[in-house]
């Protein structure tokens, strides 16, 4: 099973993801854009089970706007690493922090919100899948 090592900016917070993850996509809710500091957000959704700190849990900070998203950061650097989504049971690994990662996204997710058109051919949705909660509308390019 494949495995892919990622950090944060300055490297003092490791991380590990193992087999592959169930999504990859673009996030283009204004939450995420604000957070990333971009007009829209490489993710890769991996279960819980999938996805292990491996170094620098000390400098591992969190910051939830709500109970649904808890974004993961390094305290000395400030690098984004991960937001963990409890009520999913899932943690967003911003494709960026694992670079070896092949990234080959199949959705954009908050396109209802999107301040950066693309047109790519993959599903547009409103908001989210609806087998994830969403209203699984899908919006035309």
């Amino acid at each position: 099973m494949p495995s892919y090592k990622g950090a944060c900016f300055c490297g003092a917070v490791t991380i590990e993801v193992t087999g592959a993850p169930f999504v990859m996509g673009y996030c283009h809710c204004r939450s995420c854009r604000s957070w990333s500091a971009g007009p829209v957000n490489a993710l890769t959704l991996w279960r819980e089970d999938q996805v292990k700190v491996t170094g620098g849990s000390e400098h591992l900070a969190s910051f939830a706007k709500s109970d649904r998203s808890h974004r993961q950061f390094c305290r000395l650097c400030g690098g984004h690493v991960m937001s963990h989504h409890p009520h999913g049971g899932f943690f967003d690994v911003y494709a960026a922090t694992i670079p070896d990662l092949p990234f080959a996204p199949s959705l954009h997710v908050h396109y209802g919100e999107t301040v950066l058109p693309i047109k790519d051919g993959l599903p547009k949705y409103k908001d989210v899948p609806a087998q994830f909660g969403g209203s699984g509308e899908i919006i035309a390019e």
